[in-house]
């Protein structure tokens, strides 16, 4: 008996570098068919993979009794409406980040994927990753003590070319920016790690105003989405935390978590600019002491490792998905904490537009619309 899972992929720019090969890469996820706007594209992708349908309307694809789960990597701005047809079609859902465009349509998601049954999951894929799972049962164990201080950077070049063409990802109103794109992760990871945060503080900034639009010539077009982020953060348990983000700095030293506590210190971080998985190392020292690299230990190491390293963890977050489409139990992470991010991005933006710190809501509360 064929207990394949039969996928859908609508998004072919990260969903056909990681998301195709993904799913083709699992035992048991097979890409049934892909979704591009323009037929052409769609058909030519499809033929590219050997995927056996193509389609520019997501209702068709949808109607195909063998795609029983979709996966959506398209731009933000289309999330909302196109996750909204695939569950309401029963479908299961492997949405990218950021979820949406703001917490309240995540929101409805999560309700809606919990109503008619189905797998929802983000693709939060640090959550996968060795280094980082070492780091989550270090600070299980109490390896730090009391945590005094958690300091974030992540600080690359991806955006620092002025010369980097204008498209959805220049517009605020489109969900781009590096906040959406790169934060939405680090505040998955801040709730999985430390836990909820209690009130935030945040400044935007865009350091390059203006990028050349390909379709007219090269004419500069306004970038109005966020390219820098500072951001205080007092989490559930008074911990000060502070996260520095920018895609526009060259030599930037990466992607830095550092722990301070009373019982000693946890440094994860990777100054790869190339590749935002390839390259992390988790250092450790008990207070007093010099830091000191440890070993991942096999039983967390991948299976296979590409090129690519976004694959690897992607292949992870298809197979917790897979699982949950099977027992019918919701995964972690599931849209819960997609909402959670969602969240965090929103007050991030009504921080930066009142100038001031704001309060963070119980997520449960949030989740039953009590606030």
């Amino acid at each position: 008996m064929n207990n394949d899972i039969g996928v859908a992929i609508v998004g072919t720019g990260f969903g056909q570098k990681i998301h195709i090969p993904g799913f083709q890469a699992h035992p048991r996820t097979q890409v049934a068919a892909i979704y591009h706007r323009d037929i052409a594209k769609a058909k030519a992708i499809a033929n590219t993979y050997n995927i056996p349908h193509a389609g520019d309307r997501l209702e068709d694809l949808l109607a195909l009794p063998e795609v029983k789960a979709v996966s959506i990597s398209t731009p933000p701005f289309l999330h909302y409406e196109m996750a909204k047809k695939v569950l309401q079609a029963r479908k299961h859902l492997l949405l990218e980040k950021p979820m949406t465009l703001k917490a309240e349509e995540t929101r409805e998601l999560y309700r809606l994927a919990a109503d008619v049954g189905v797998a929802a999951m983000p693709d939060f894929e640090f959550r996968f990753v060795p280094a980082w799972q070492l780091l989550a049962e270090y600070l299980a164990e109490g390896y730090v003590g009391q945590k005094r201080l958690v300091k974030i950077d992540w600080l690359v070049s991806s955006r620092a070319d002025p010369q980097r063409t204008w498209n959805w990802y220049a517009q605020k109103d489109k969900g781009g920016g590096a906040l959406g794109a790169v934060a939405s992760h680090a505040f998955d990871y801040i709730n999985w790690l430390f836990g909820p945060v209690r009130r935030l503080c945040a400044q935007l900034s865009t350091a390059i105003p203006e990028r050349p639009d390909p379709n007219m010539g090269g004419t500069l077009k306004p970038v109005d989405a966020d390219d820098t982020c500072l951001l205080m953060l007092e989490l559930a348990d008074g911990t000060p935390c502070q996260f520095c983000l920018s895609s526009v700095a060259y030599q930037g030293r990466g992607h830095f978590v550092e722990v301070y506590g009373d019982a000693g210190t946890l440094v994860l971080g990777s100054d790869n600019q190339k590749d935002y998985v390839h390259g992390f190392q988790l250092l450790a020292a008990p207070a007093g002491k010099a830091l000191a690299p440890v070993e991942i230990p096999k039983r967390l190491a991948f299976p296979q490792v590409y090129t690519d390293g976004r694959l690897a963890p992607f292949i992870r977050v298809v197979d917790q998905w897979v699982q949950g489409i099977d027992t019918g139990n919701v995964m972690t992470p599931s849209l819960r904490e997609g909402v959670y991010s969602q969240l965090l991005m929103d007050l991030t933006h009504q921080s930066h537009e009142t100038a001031s710190w704001v309060e963070v809501p119980n997520l449960s509360e949030f989740l039953a619309g009590s606030v």
